[in-house]
Formats: structure tokens, sequence, C-alpha cells
């Protein structure tokens, strides 16, 4: 190389230049349609922003993608803060999105959605407190745009299906800024002026695009359906629209023309349904009378009418036949009360108490006579067996030995002397006689083999 020769950088130096450059512009916001939208595995997602002539590459972070309240899909236009980035290996400039809204029919979807969810939790499109629509009405009110054609189509069906109802037009602008509020209050002001006595409201508009339909996705809308007395049916755009008023209206019509034949029956019809049920009427009423007459002529030729007198004879015999049946069981009542009772008299005459206590004095007397005579026996017996028995202690009383000459020593403990081991030399001991007792000393005791009658010293 020349000292003349350009400074030439690598593909590496290039893209770091770059991206030093890119990189110091900061956040930039963009708006665009997405498209080529992909959510990886891990979380983040990878998509393509793109207008009419060019488009950019666009990464989210899953922690980003995470808190996005809404889903993600190709086609939505949105509006996006990101910073710029390089991918390096790629050398491809990118943006990395920090935040991201909806714009046009996207936001409002997600907006419609997240109103929906609240007014659910609230209660306001519960089943339960939607009403029955009257049969017959006989004012209706109209609250939508009096220039549109909603209302042209209402008021001809109604005119051609029941032209006898009153049909009162409420004013009310159904598009743009400020709708919604005109539309409530509308809804309000039939229900706050009773002199109108109107017996059902029609609350709508003809078909649009979302953002002209929006006023009836509107709170003020849905509340005043919900706080209504008088009983709504919503009928919003074409048979693909569906609303919040639709959701909390105690009716929803598909089309503004269908709210009309719903809220009337077709007249001609009601004329012959009139006429088939005066025609049924009219034939039970034939029926009845018929039936009627019948009867009448039955009960004139029935025998207690022609031949009365012969009714009053069969009742009198018939009378006098019950009451000689009735006169003999009484007499059998009577005669077998009177035998049961001399029956009874007989049983209470055998069993009188003083005969009973009669005869048990007497039973007493001969029990007494005889436990008496017991009672002497068996005394005179007890007497006897005692003499034997003292007789027989007496006999063997050691006293009576004592008395022919014997005696029993005790020693100093006051036992009875039976051996010479039961005393000891030197001690006292007593000896009994048959009068009287003599105390002695001990000096000396023998053996036991005495042959002598005397001991030996």
């Amino acid at each position: 190389m020349t000292e003349s020769a350009p400074q030439a950088y690598t593909v590496t130096q290039l893209t770091q230049k770059i991206k030093a450059r890119i990189e110091q512009m900061g956040r930039v916001w963009l708006t665009g349609e997405i498209s080529g939208y992909t959510s990886h595995s891990s979380g983040h997602a990878y998509l393509t922003l793109k207008d009419e002539e060019n488009q950019i590459s666009a990464l989210i972070w899953r922690n980003t993608a995470k808190n996005l309240d809404f889903n993600l899909r190709n086609g939505q236009q949105v509006f996006v803060s990101a910073e710029m980035a390089i991918y390096g290996p790629q050398s491809k400039y990118q943006v990395i999105i920090q935040t991201i809204e909806l714009r046009g029919s996207g936001a409002l979807q997600v907006a419609f959605e997240k109103l929906k969810q609240r007014l659910k939790k609230e209660g306001l499109f519960s089943i339960e407190r939607k009403r029955k629509l009257p049969y017959l009405p006989r004012r209706i009110a109209v609250v939508t745009s009096p220039t549109g054609a909603a209302v042209k189509d209402i008021l001809n069906v109604i005119d051609r299906r029941f032209p006898l109802v009153e049909i009162y037009v409420i004013p009310a602008r159904v598009q743009g800024d400020g709708s919604a509020q005109q539309v409530a209050a509308a809804i309000r002001f039939v229900n706050s002026e009773p002199q109108l006595n109107i017996d059902v409201m029609i609350v709508g508009r003809g078909g649009g695009s979302p953002e002209d339909l929006w006023a009836f996705n509107e709170e003020p809308v849905a509340y005043a359906i919900f706080e209504s007395k008088i009983p709504i049916i919503s009928a919003v755009g074409h048979e693909v629209d569906f609303t919040i008023s639709d959701l909390v209206a105690d009716k929803r019509a598909l089309t503004p023309t269908e709210a009309g034949e719903l809220v009337l029956p077709r007249l001609d019809l009601l004329k012959d349904q009139l006429r088939y049920l005066e025609n049924r009427l009219k034939k039970a009423m034939d029926n009845r009378l018929e039936m009627a007459k019948a009867k009448l002529m039955r009960l004139g030729s029935h025998r207690a009418l022609t031949k009365p007198m012969e009714r009053v004879r069969y009742s009198e015999q018939r009378l006098h036949i019950l009451f000689q049946k009735m006169k003999s069981m009484t007499d059998r009542n009577i005669n077998r009360k009177q035998h049961q009772l001399t029956r009874m008299h007989g049983q209470l005459v055998a069993k009188e108490p003083t005969k009973k206590i009669d005869f048990y004095s007497q039973r007493f007397k001969e029990f007494s006579g005889r436990m008496e005579r017991a009672m002497a026996k068996r005394c005179e017996w007890e007497q006897r067996r005692v003499k034997n028995i003292a007789a027989h202690l007496e006999a063997l009383s050691p006293l009576a030995v004592i008395s022919r000459g014997y005696s029993i020593t005790y020693n100093h403990g006051g036992k009875i002397v039976q051996d010479a081991e039961d005393v000891n030399v030197g001690e006292h001991m007593w000896t009994r006689l048959a009068n009287t007792w003599i105390r002695s000393r001990i000096e000396k005791t023998g053996t036991k083999s005495i042959t002598n009658t005397t001991p030996k010293e």
C-alpha cells in the first residue's frame, strides 16, 4: 500500500461503525402493519413492520411480550416505541420494540373485549335480569337518528305489520364524538317521562364500520340500558355486527328491520287467530248449550218431577224399615247388656269381701292354734336337749375332774403346764385345786422317764 491509498475497513469494523452511529439515534416511534409474526419457544417474538413501500425487522424480548394484555397477529396496525440495533453476523439492522399499542380496528377490538369482561363481572349481561317483551305494546319509542335509514326501516315494518300503535322517535346522534352520551340521555329521557307511557323501546342504527357503530360499545349506553325500567330491543348494524348494547338489552335484533318484526305481531295474523278463537268459542258455547238443554230434558222427565208423591211414599216406606231395623238392634243390645250385668252381679256376689274376711279369719285362728302347740312342743324338746348337753358338759368339765383329787398347774405366764420344759427353776407357778389355789416356786424339775408316782431327789 502506498501513502495515497485509502484506508480499508474489514466487514466487522464497518458493521461496528454503522452500529455505533445507528444506536446513537436512541428511541424512535414507528407506525406500521405487522407481518411475518412468530412467537419463539424462548418467549421472544419476531415480526416485520411494513407500510406501502418499505419494511423493517423487529424484535420483542420475552419480558416485554409477556406483559402485553392483547394478542398480536398479522395485519394489525400498531404504534411502537423502539431502539435501533444492528445484528452483527448478518449486518442487518432492526428495531427492539419497547412498547406497542394497537391502532384502528385492532385497538377497538381490544377495548371492546376489556369493557365486555368488566361489564360481565358487574352482572350487566345476566340472563336472569332480562325482561320479557310485551306481546302487544300500545306505545313504542325508537331511539336513533331521525334521518337515518334505520328509523325508516323500523317505521315501515311496524306500519305494515300493525299500524294501530303509537310510535315516538327520540332523536339522538348515533355516530361521532358525544354520540354515546346522546343515546344514553335519550334512553333516560324516555324512562323519566311517565306521560309518554312507553311499553317498549328500540335502540339502534343502521350498518357501518366498527368506528361508526362504536357509540353502542361505550359505557354510558350500556349503563343506560341496564338501568332502564322499560324493556329494550337493541338493533345495531347488520347480523355480523355485535355490540355491548346487544348484550345488555333485553332482546337483540339482528337488524333494525328485525326489531320492527320482534316488537309487534302481524295484525292480519292476529285477526286470523282471533277469528279462529272466536269460532272455537262459538262452537264451545253451542256445545255447552246443547248439553244444558239435554240435561234439562232429562231432569224434566225424571220420576221425581213427574210423580213426586211416589218418591215421598218410597221414602216413608224406607224410613219405616230403617226404624224397625234400628228398634230391633236396640232391643238386642239392651238384652245383651242386661245379661252381662246379671253375670257380673253374680261374680261380684261370689267375691263378696266379708265372706273372704270370715274365711281367712277362721284359717288364721286354726294356724294360730297349730303354731302355739308346735311352739310348746319345740320348747319342751329344746329344754330336754339343753339339760342333756349340760349334763354331758358337767361330766367333761375339768372342775369335776379336780373335785375327784386332781389339779391344774399354770406357769408364770398363765399357760397350763404339760411338760417340764414349760417352766424354769426359780419361777413361781399356780396350782388350782377343787376349791382353792396354791402358789409355789420351782426348785428342781425331773426327767420325762418317770416311773414312780413320786419324783425322787
